[in-house]
């Protein structure tokens, strides 16, 4: 898949639950959208989404919804004036049953980050819950390495990691990549063999492999692709030890990745871009390859590298 058809694709399928929710009116409103989360203070979501919004030239918001209370959430939706929204911890999965239809991504995975509007056929909104964490993920290569799934069909990746974006990692890599199988680490074996137990009733078609010991991992096929779902910081309990030595042995291994790059590293805030961008798509109906994305790329990483700082 080339990045310019990937860019169209998730616009394209949204339209099979329902029409356009796009006007002229309200491109040139004062429309909104919203983060539903907590704690979310420390949120970049608005930043992003402020450059995003400004660089295709509608004049929306995007603020923060942080609350505890959960009632607060489809009276905020179904304002007039907004045009969806984006969901995080700890609401997402109990935000699947706010809204009238899944897509595949938000089903496959159990979780939505975005909830986006369409018209139903007597004009009535549907509200569409999707994920597009799985969307940042395949962009992040796409965007960087365009020959990746040809290079990585029928091989092995890593997945680093047990929670919410390793659901979205594991998704990406099995719908869009191509792997054969994916191996999964991570320091509680319990959280793997739960998201393992999910995708297969949600009819995965690809081989999950939790990898539980270094000898298992030094017999192993080196992965194509590795995403890291983690905090990269030094691992103090036994698990995250252990964790973490099992991954430096499938590092280690000879064939490195994709063969003429070797282990090339792309930063979270790659994915974190593109899923954004995605979310933007949704709500703005615009291709994603509309969006002008070095302003907020940079505005992005200025902002982490002032957080690391403090």
């Amino acid at each position: 898949m080339d990045p310019a058809s990937s860019s169209a694709d998730i616009l394209a399928a949204s339209y099979k639950y329902g029409s356009t929710f796009k006007t002229p009116v309200e491109h040139n409103a004062q429309m909104k959208a919203f983060l539903f989360g907590y704690p979310i203070s420390h949120s970049l979501a608005p930043l992003l989404h402020g450059h995003l919004f400004q660089g295709v030239g509608v004049p929306w918001t995007f603020s923060l919804l942080e609350t505890k209370d959960t009632t607060k959430f489809l009276p905020t939706l179904k304002q007039s004036d907004v045009i969806g929204c984006a969901v995080t911890m700890p609401y997402k999965v109990t935000m699947l049953s706010a809204v009238d239809e899944l897509t595949e991504e938000a089903r496959m995975v159990g979780a939505i980050n975005t909830i986006f509007l369409r018209r139903a056929e007597d004009g009535k909104t549907r509200y569409i819950g999707t994920n597009t964490d799985t969307i940042g993920i395949r962009e992040a290569f796409l965007q960087n390495y365009s020959q990746l799934p040809a290079q990585s069909s029928g091989r092995p990746a890593l997945v680093i990691g047990g929670g919410g974006a390793c659901r979205a990692a594991v998704y990406a890599l099995s719908k869009w990549m191509g792997v054969s199988k994916i191996y999964m680490v991570n320091r509680i074996e319990s959280e793997v063999r739960d998201i393992m137990g999910s995708f297969g009733s949600a009819g995965l078609n690809v081989e999950l492999i939790f990898v539980s010991t270094i000898a298992e991992a030094a017999v192993l096929e080196a992965p194509a692709l590795v995403v890291g779902t983690v905090p990269d910081i030094t691992p103090r309990e036994k698990g995250e030890i252990l964790a973490r030595e099992i991954v430096d042995v499938f590092l280690a291994k000879e064939e490195k990745g994709c063969e003429e790059m070797g282990w090339d590293v792309l930063f979270g805030t790659e994915s974190m871009l593109w899923q954004g961008v995605a979310q933007e798509s949704l709500w703005t109906e615009l291709p994603m390859h509309q969006f002008n994305l070095d302003e907020a790329k940079e505005a992005l990483t200025n902002a982490i590298k002032m957080h690391s700082v403090h």
